[in-house]
């Protein structure tokens, strides 16, 4: 079931769902969504002495790319065709009976920009500020500026507690965080996590 604004706000002054900092709901809360702000730091690709990404190649994939960080409502400029990693302003902690989802803003999708590329779950128990895989579909450069309305998160309740909560699993890469990171899809190509890795990280 997808919460309604009157629970996603019931939820979040309860303290079952901690949005950090506290949302103005005037601005940032639809019918069953609420809005997220654009962060100040990205991470962009490098030029590489790489011809091509090898995931079961020992890299870290960080070092191919470089950080940057503006200050708030500074501009951040969006080359067409570009990707970049990005993150919210607000930190989201979840309970192990709420999932969420990130959506783009339709006014950004109209501009030939999305806001996220594949990644757009969050699992129950999940903590961190939220990453977003931006890129520009479109001919000309987008401007964005930090702190703007970037995204929106809707939240599902599941049908119980789930067992084994993101922070709680081994096979868990992202939890926490409070910068955009690199890809770490090679750790599950590494010797101790060969079998099922492919459908099933949690052996590694």
């Amino acid at each position: 079931m997808i919460l309604s604004d009157k629970d996603i706000k019931k939820y979040i002054r309860e303290g079952k769902i901690t949005i950090k900092p506290e949302p103005d709901f005037e601005k940032q809360l639809g019918p069953c969504s609420l809005d997220l702000h654009l962060g100040n730091i990205f991470k962009t690709f490098k030029p590489s002495q790489y011809p091509y990404l090898d995931l079961k190649r020992d890299i870290n994939f960080e070092k191919l790319m470089e950080e940057v960080k503006i200050e708030d409502g500074a501009p951040f400029i969006l080359q067409s065709k570009e990707f970049v990693i990005a993150i919210t302003k607000e930190e989201i902690i979840l309970p192990n009976d709420i999932m969420a989802r990130l959506d783009g803003r339709s006014s950004l999708g109209r501009l030939g920009m999305i806001v996220h590329s594949t990644a757009a779950r969050f699992d129950p128990g999940w903590q961190g500020k939220a990453v977003m895989e931006l890129g520009n579909l479109g001919i000309m450069p987008i401007i964005l500026y930090a702190g703007m309305r970037v995204c929106a998160l809707t939240f599902e309740t599941l049908s119980g507690p789930c067992e084994v909560s993101y922070s709680e699993k081994k096979a868990q890469k992202y939890d926490k965080q409070e910068s955009p990171q690199a890809s770490k899809i090679n750790q599950e190509f590494r010797p101790n996590c060969r079998t099922n890795s492919a459908t099933d990280p949690s052996h590694c």
